[in-house]
């Protein structure tokens, strides 16, 4: 086995969480069927998907000690029932804390770098909300072109503040060489955002959804999500009564079974690497409410993947129904997946971009659809 491979054992924790867990498992559970993966079995070359946890919480709250939260999702996670057998999971365990955030997060993209390289979609279970930028930081550093979509009910680009929390997205969408080509912010809620950080987003072409917006056309999200390459979640984007665990939470936000929702579009992705979960305190956490949420996310994450398992390259003809469209000086082709009923529309000659059946809609009434708009300006 590869040495470099072996080496990101040394940023992980020697004691695997499940060996300390107490759990009432049977055969069918996801914790009997999921690799545990150490120093002493740390083949996960079958895995398809890898978790990954990190507590580190000191750039929002600088005298935080190190959280569990990574644990108590794992507890509730583990307790679900393995529907998913032709999706391979392997655990990690947990990133060692370092003696600064800087020296967790380092360690954290050593592993995140690695895993990258050996084709694996990671999920992080965070920890505070800014360890997004090690997400970016994997594709920056070998110059990969990504989209980049994040739901928090905050933008996290307050320039003024000293803690990394509030300002990380700085970094990805702001310094010089650039690799965003596109940038969602999905959820985010008015009265919290600053109007010239929308608008500012807005001028870059980037796509902001308020939590309105988002809930009314839940739909929408799906084709945001099949092109990104990072997705990142706070859970403050969720109501504080779904997820009491999160302290920076608000009254209002997605419902548990719209996240859900939500992380299913994101397994559904066949471009997207890391899926990030952060925010998660269990000392909050109200008869472990938030854990089994979180936990219900990662099903459905796999659930996603499972659905579009089978779904055939674009240029497959044969899997998909076609559906052309003229216009006094425009003409785009609609194409509709035979496996998934989803749909793409082309922007340019042989560029498909995801769309919903609503843009196939709006262009059969002769308007073409925002979507394909935007899409064509980034291409431009």
């Amino acid at each position: 086995m590869d040495n470099n491979y072996l080496e990101i054992y040394n940023y992980i924790a020697p004691i695997h969480p499940s060996t300390t867990m107490d759990l009432p498992l049977t055969d069918q559970h996801i914790g009997k069927n999921i690799t545990m993966a150490s120093m002493q079995n740390p083949d996960i070359d079958d895995a398809q998907v890898v978790i990954i946890g990190c507590g580190e919480f000191r750039n929002q709250y600088p005298n935080n000690e190190y959280s569990n939260g990574p644990d108590a999702i794992r507890a509730a996670f583990y307790q679900s029932y393995y529907w998913h057998k032709d999706i391979k999971i392997a655990d990690l365990g947990n990133i060692i804390e370092g003696a600064t955030p800087a020296d967790t997060y380092a360690a954290l993209l050593t592993v995140l770098k690695e895993l990258n390289e050996l084709d694996k979609e990671v999920i992080i279970l965070g920890g505070s909300h800014d360890i997004t930028l090690q997400q970016y930081l994997v594709h920056k550093h070998k110059e990969e072109i990504v989209d980049f979509t994040v739901f928090d009910m905050l933008a996290d680009i307050e320039s003024n503040s000293i803690l990394k929390y509030e300002n990380h997205l700085l970094e990805s969408l702001t310094t010089t060489p650039n690799f965003v080509r596109n940038f969602s912010l999905v959820g985010f809620q008015s009265y919290y955002v600053n109007p010239n950080v929308i608008e500012t987003l807005d001028r870059f072409g980037f796509d902001c959804l308020r939590v309105g917006k988002a809930r009314d056309k839940m739909n929408e999200i799906e084709p945001i999500l099949r092109t990104s390459t990072i997705c990142s979640i706070d859970i403050n984007a969720i109501r504080f009564s779904d997820a009491p665990a999160n302290r920076t939470g608000s009254p209002n936000g997605f419902y548990g079974d719209e996240m859900c929702k939500i992380t299913r579009y994101a397994g559904m992705s066949k471009k997207l690497k890391s899926l990030g979960i952060y925010g998660y305190q269990p000392k909050y956490d109200n008869d472990h409410i938030t854990a089994k949420l979180i936990a219900q996310m990662l099903w459905y994450y796999i659930d996603g993947m499972l659905f579009t398992q089978g779904e055939a390259p674009i240029q497959n003809t044969d899997a998909y129904l076609d559906y052309n469209l003229s216009f006094t000086d425009q003409e785009i082709l609609f194409k509709k997946s035979k496996n998934s009923n989803r749909w793409w529309m082309e922007i340019t000659k042989g560029h498909f971009a995801p769309c919903t059946y609503e843009d196939y809609l709006e262009a059969c009434n002769n308007k073409v659809p925002e979507r394909w708009i935007r899409e064509n300006e980034r291409l431009s």
